[in-house]
């Protein structure tokens, strides 16, 4: 599926993900909950989202290369982009970033092929009766 609703829904759908993360993480540690401090921690993981989403942009917004790109960019290309920002990294802080990051960004995805696949199930098997 490579129509722009598609697209639109997979970047806003991985933008979510984003959010989430860093909105549960502020939460968590007590940095709270206002617009201006989310954007302070988002923003460098949104910049390496939309460089993960831009390398894979001729892609299947859905599919998993996309969603490995994704998830690489936003995670990887982030974390590069918060430390070249001043903002602290720690090893934990890394791999919990990555490990949330990428279950969300490829989890949706991996739930949109479950669904289809068991709405393609449901359509195709015989009637009981």
């Amino acid at each position: 599926m490579r129509s722009p609703a598609t697209r639109t829904l997979a970047v806003g759908l991985d933008v979510c993900c984003v959010l989430a993360f860093v909105t549960i993480g502020r939460h968590t540690h007590g940095y709270g909950d206002s617009l201006g401090g989310i954007w302070h921690t988002a923003w460098p993981f949104l910049s390496g989202l939309a460089i993960g989403l831009l390398a894979g942009w001729r892609r299947p917004a859905m599919g998993w290369v996309a969603g490995l790109l994704a998830w690489v960019g936003a995670a990887g290309a982030g974390m590069l982009i918060r430390v070249l920002a001043g903002q602290g990294t720690a090893v934990d802080f890394i791999a919990v970033t990555s490990a949330f990051l990428g279950l969300f960004i490829l989890g949706w995805r991996l739930a949109g092929v479950a669904v289809r696949h068991l709405r393609h199930s449901i359509l195709t098997s015989p009637q009981r009766g």
